[in-house]
């Protein structure tokens, strides 16, 4: 009896910790978009392998997911963004600069942005 209760404090205390180091965690995902708009957001920053943040002042934070595989796509590498015009859309493309490297990698392609909202506090 006693251990099962371990096991669970335990379990939630890894849960808090994940949720503490997520930058997606207590938001609320809204429908994905095709484009954002570059002057109104920071970043980006690598999550992991699949997640690419934009953070927006205030309390919205733009995920993307890369379309297809993106093998370099892990932090601490620099994102280089092949822009035209002021937004960032789906299907753009993007290589990565892996720390200590000189050479880019392949082209990777932005698939659709989803925001995620803190939700109002009543």
């Amino acid at each position: 009896m006693r251990g099962q209760r371990v096991a669970a404090l335990l379990a939630t205390g890894i849960a808090l910790v994940a949720s503490r180091d997520d930058p997606l965690a207590g938001r609320i995902a809204g429908p994905p978009v095709a484009c954002i708009d570059l002057a109104r957001v920071q970043g980006p920053t690598i999550l992991d392998d699949k997640t690419i943040l934009y953070r927006q002042s205030g309390k919205r934070v733009w995920r993307a997911v890369p379309i297809g595989s993106c093998e370099a796509l892990r932090p601490p590498a620099t994102i280089i963004v092949d822009v035209y015009g002021g937004q960032l859309c789906r299907n753009d493309r993007f290589r990565l600069l892996s720390y200590g490297m000189t050479i880019p990698s392949s082209y990777c392609r932005f698939g659709n942005f989803t925001p995620y909202d803190k939700p109002d506090r009543p």
